[in-house]
C-alpha cells in the first residue's frame, strides 16, 4: 500500500481507520488502473477524473502530485514482484476521518486483475437489462452520476442479481427506455455505421477507456458519435461492447433472450481499438 504523499507503507503500518467516511458512508472517490507491461495505462485521464469527482461530491481536492508518486511507487512494486501479471491499481480518495473533519484520506493499492475480467476478455458478455428510475434529461446533481464514488453498493447489487439469474453482467435502462450503462463499464455499439456511446450529459460515468478508444478510432477515420440508444439498438448493432480500464474490451454476446449474431471482422475492430488505446502514450 501506498499513501497519498508517496510513500510505500509496511502492511502492519494502519492507515485506513474505522471512522473514516469512505467507511462509514461510502463518502469518497476512487479510480482503477490497469498496470501492464510495467506502465500504469492512462494515468492522466484517470486522475482528471478523480479530480473532478472529488469536485462534484465538494471533498478537499487530492494532492495529483503526491498521487502520481503514489502510482509510480506502486507501479514499481507491482512490476518488480509480479512480473508480467496484469495489476489493478486503485486510487481511493475519502473526506478523512469523522473525528478529523478536513483532513482526507488517500492511498493507492495493487491487486491481480479479477479472473472475471479476463475471462470476459476472452468469451464475452451475457447482459441482462435492468430498469433505473432515471430521467436521462434530469440532471441531478445529488445523484452524483459523472462521479466514481465508493458509494457502490448499488452496483453490486444489480451484479449479484444478473448473476443470479445466469447472466454476466447488466445494462441499465432509463425511465425513458433509452441505454445508459453497465454498473462498471461504458457500454458502445456500432449502430448505422458508427461506433456510439451515450451521452454523458444523460447521467452516465465519463468513461476513461471510451474516451481513448473513441480518440484511436477517430484517428483511423472511423464514425464515432454519442448518441441515445435503445435496446433495439443494441440488438440490431453491428457488434455491442462494454469498456472498461480492467477488462477493456468485453464483447456483448447476448441481450437477455436475444443472442447476438457473431460479427464478422471489420474496421470496428474494437478489441484492437482497445489495445492501441491502452498504448498511447
Amino acid at each position: 500500500m501506498v499513501d497519498g504523499d508517496g510513500r510505500l507503507l509496511s502492511e502492519a503500518q494502519p492507515l485506513l481507520f474505522a471512522d473514516d467516511l469512505g467507511v462509514l458512508h461510502g463518502d469518497g472517490v476512487f479510480e482503477t488502473m490497469l498496470v501492464r507491461g510495467g506502465r500504469t495505462r492512462l494515468v492522466d485521464a484517470h486522475l482528471a477524473r478523480l479530480v473532478d469527482g472529488a469536485a462534484r461530491l465538494d471533498l478537499p481536492a487530492p494532492d495529483v502530485d503526491g498521487l502520481r508518486r503514489a502510482v509510480a511507487l506502486a507501479e514499481v512494486e507491482w512490476t518488480t514482484s509480479s512480473h508480467s501479471v496484469d495489476g489493478a491499481l486503485r486510487v481511493v480518495h475519502t473526506r478523512g476521518r469523522e473525528s478529523d473533519p478536513g483532513v482526507p484520506t488517500s492511498y493507492v493499492t495493487v491487486s491481480p486483475v479479477p479472473e472475471r475480467s479476463v475471462r470476459a476478455r476472452r468469451d464475452g458478455v451475457r447482459v441482462t437489462l435492468l430498469s433505473k428510475a432515471h430521467d436521462p434529461d434530469v440532471a441531478a446533481p445529488w445523484e452524483l452520476s459523472g462521479a466514481k464514488a465508493l458509494s457502490y453498493a448499488r452496483s453490486t447489487a444489480a451484479l449479484r442479481y444478473a448473476r443470479g439469474r445466469g447472466f454476466d453482467d447488466a445494462i441499465y435502462v432509463s425511465s425513458a427506455g433509452t441505454v445508459l450503462e453497465s454498473p462498471r463499464a461504458n457500454v458502445v455499439a456500432v449502430v448505422d455505421g458508427a461506433l456510439t456511446a451515450t451521452p454523458t450529459g444523460d447521467g452516465v460515468l465519463a468513461g476513461t477507456t471510451q474516451a481513448a478508444v473513441f480518440d484511436v478510432a477517430a484517428r483511423h477515420g472511423l464514425a464515432v458519435r454519442y448518441r441515445r440508444m435503445t435496446p433495439a439498438d443494441l440488438v440490431a448493432a453491428e457488434g455491442v461492447w462494454l469498456l472498461s480500464a480492467l477488462t477493456l474490451a468485453a464483447r456483448v454476446r447476448q441481450v437477455d433472450r436475444h443472442v447476438l449474431p457473431e460479427q464478422p471482422k471489420n474496421a470496428f475492430d474494437v478489441e484492437k481499438l482497445t489495445i492501441e488505446a491502452i498504448s498511447t502514450p
